[in-house]
């Protein structure tokens, strides 16, 4: 009888074990199974995308613009926040700490994602603490001189500043321009005095005016007034020639393919975002990207953008950062 009582009890506590185990496999699938549904049913209400930076600029141009298509596609309200500050950083570390569940979005970028957080590290991962969704579009850097200057090309250029005193300006210690024309600098080994700025437009302002011979900066900033010929453009850092600008040659294509550059902006979301949400904002933010809208919009403001999925643009975001990360470590921004 013992022993048949000790059998019984054997069996009575596997068949406990199997009940919670089939238990925990029911709750399991069905998590799973929801999870899933949600997926398929995003978006429930208003997304919100906040744009890191003052109403107006590229990224807010770019910003409103999926927000429209967005909101056509999938029937609900992608709303524009313009939370600026600290070089994208505010409005970044905001969306970074929200709920990974699609209803909080960032339009990310090289100066955000990049530059700010190598010389903030404490703030937020770039690449741990987002999901980097689709890549939107950016500006190159363009070399431009004063166009009443004898220097026809970059070959011109590098004679002619080895033999003065040339001093190139940027929108500033830190920016896209400064890093850009830093690493030509050294490549080339053409000796440069630079000057910075507080923006791009008084740079081309100096340019023009003949206080400075040349500057680096986006070409959308420039671009007004390379076609109104009081600038020459040199060099862009774009893959290909702008169809705007089919007369200057890329960085590249002189001989200086590690200058490959974008001011690029994007759109991300918090790490840990569903696979589901991500492939259908993928998807769709592609295709507005290709639409005869967006190309206009690119154009005019002299863009250029890419056809990836997020694998390979979170790819991309990791180079930046390898590419320019030990640059931007050695630089102290002017007070």
């Amino acid at each position: 009888m013992k022993r048949f009582s000790l059998i019984h009890r054997i069996i009575q506590t596997h068949s406990r074990v199997a009940a919670v185990g089939a238990s925990l496999l029911c709750i399991c699938s069905f998590a799973a199974g929801n999870a899933a549904a949600q997926d398929t049913a995003w978006p429930q209400r208003a997304v919100k995308i906040v744009v890191p930076y003052a109403a107006g600029g590229s990224s807010d141009s770019l910003g409103r613009l999926i927000s429209v298509g967005l909101t056509e596609t999938f029937k609900q309200p992608f709303v524009i926040e313009n939370k600026g500050g600290a070089g994208g950083m505010i409005g970044s570390q905001q969306v970074a700490k929200s709920a990974p569940d699609g209803y909080n979005l960032v339009i990310s970028g090289v100066a955000s994602h990049v530059i700010a957080p190598t010389e903030n590290p404490k703030t937020y991962d770039p690449i741990k603490d987002f999901t980097h969704i689709a890549m939107l579009g950016g500006p190159p850097i363009v070399l431009a001189v004063n166009a009443q200057l004898p220097i026809p090309d970059l070959k011109s250029f590098m004679a002619y500043a080895k033999a003065n005193q040339v001093s190139w300006g940027s929108p500033g210690k830190g920016t896209h321009g400064y890093l850009i024309g830093e690493a030509f600098e050294v490549m080339s080994k053409t000796p440069m005095q630079h000057v910075a700025y507080k923006g791009g437009s008084p740079a081309v302002a100096d340019t023009i005016a003949g206080h400075i011979p040349a500057l680096f900066t986006t070409l959308s900033t420039a671009s007004a007034q390379i076609q109104a010929g009081k600038l020459r453009a040199l060099a862009i850092t774009s893959s290909k020639r702008m169809p705007e600008f089919p007369n200057v040659p890329t960085f590249a294509e002189l001989g200086y393919p590690q200058l490959v550059a974008l001011t690029w902006f994007s759109l991300s979301g918090p790490a840990g975002m569903p696979s589901g949400v991500v492939d259908k904002l993928n998807k769709e933010v592609r295709k507005i990207m290709q639409s005869q809208a967006a190309k206009d919009m690119l154009a005019k403001q002299s863009m250029e953008t890419f056809d990836w999925d997020s694998a390979k643009f979170t790819q991309y975001v990791g180079e930046e950062l390898k590419q320019w990360a030990p640059m931007i470590k050695t630089v102290k921004p002017d007070n």
